[in-house]
């Protein structure tokens, strides 16, 4: 099978692709044609049907699994397929592991450390609330190891969510070690749970898409409302140390611009701002550097998140 990660400009391509998303379209000559998005466990690509109505275009949906015969072409810069034969295919003619992209990491080991770090947490609120969540609820820890941090752009894979937020936790740790005004028990908690609302806010794989609930509300405000609501079943949880919890998941995307309801107002806050900004930031780069592997040359042309002409680090 040629993954999509794999790809290059003159290929040409026979093989079983998951169907993302498919639309109907009309050229400015008047011309049918449609819109598909491939999928495999290495990414996405574009791909279009000049003539949907020719000999060898069978009938499909969003959500199948096709087998799909075309050129490996470009456009704007980016690679697209256009595709010349495409069938649906049925159950066992593909492994949907092949389809569907996963963390590289082991995912019960990066929940065993999870599960270290909230060991040494000492206020007894707040241990309460994590074991909750993450020792206590069946259904989110499932749910929390399989999502995805976000639809796109970093961590878009099973395991993500897990990935990000660990890797976000420990950064916090870090912070915590060097800045002494910190209150190390509030930043990790809150690290802990800053992105828990992604669970909702986007589906399931392999559509991985924004939810009704998520579009309306997005993952700040409902996981704010859903530790609200956990926090009122503990009996003497402190107002003041839910308030400044919110606080940080409120303000973890630091402006308004990105969709922070708040402002950082607090250390741990601001804390949790940088860190989750760094590995955002960081594991964006490393797929756009693991994406363009089979590039030739170093520079690998302007890319809209960095606002910069990326380059491939070498020892020359």
């Amino acid at each position: 099978m040629k993954y999509i990660e794999t790809l290059t400009e003159g290929q040409k391509i026979a093989d079983i692709y998951f169907c993302k998303h498919k639309t109907s379209a009309v050229t400015k000559n008047g011309k049918p044609y449609d819109n598909v998005i491939l999928q495999d466990k290495t990414g996405q690509i574009d791909a279009k049907i000049w003539e949907p109505n020719s000999m060898g275009i069978d009938d499909f949906d969003a959500m199948d699994y096709i087998d799909v015969v075309g050129d490996v072409t470009s456009f704007n810069g980016a690679l697209q397929v256009s595709i010349k034969r495409v069938r649906k295919v049925s159950e066992g003619e593909y492994d949907v592991k092949d389809y569907l992209p996963c963390t590289d990491k082991n995912v019960d080991e990066m929940y065993s450390e999870l599960i270290k770090i909230i060991g040494t947490i000492k206020n007894e609120y707040l241990v309460k609330l994590l074991k909750s969540f993450f020792v206590e609820n069946e259904e989110f820890v499932g749910n929390f190891k399989k999502h995805s941090a976000a639809k796109s752009v970093h961590h878009s894979f099973v395991g993500g969510l897990l990935e990000h937020t660990l890797s976000v936790t420990k950064m916090c740790d870090y912070y915590s070690t060097v800045y002494k005004a910190i209150n190390r028990d509030l930043l990790l908690t809150a690290a802990l749970f800053h992105d828990m609302g992604k669970i909702y806010e986007l589906s399931d794989f392999p559509i991985n898409d924004y939810t009704d609930e998520g579009q309306l509300l997005g993952h700040i405000v409902m996981g704010v409302e859903i530790i609200g609501a956990e926090i009122r079943k503990i009996d003497g949880f402190p107002k003041g140390l839910a308030n400044q919890l919110k606080h940080c998941i409120l303000a973890h995307h630091g402006e308004y611009e990105f969709g922070s309801p708040k402002k950082p107002a607090i250390i741990e806050a601001l804390a949790l701002n940088m860190a989750d900004n760094t590995d955002a930031k960081l594991q964006t780069m490393t797929e756009v550097l693991n994406s363009s592997a089979q590039t030739e040359g170093n520079w690998l042309g302007f890319n809209r998140l960095f606002e910069s002409n990326i380059r491939k680090t070498t020892e020359t």
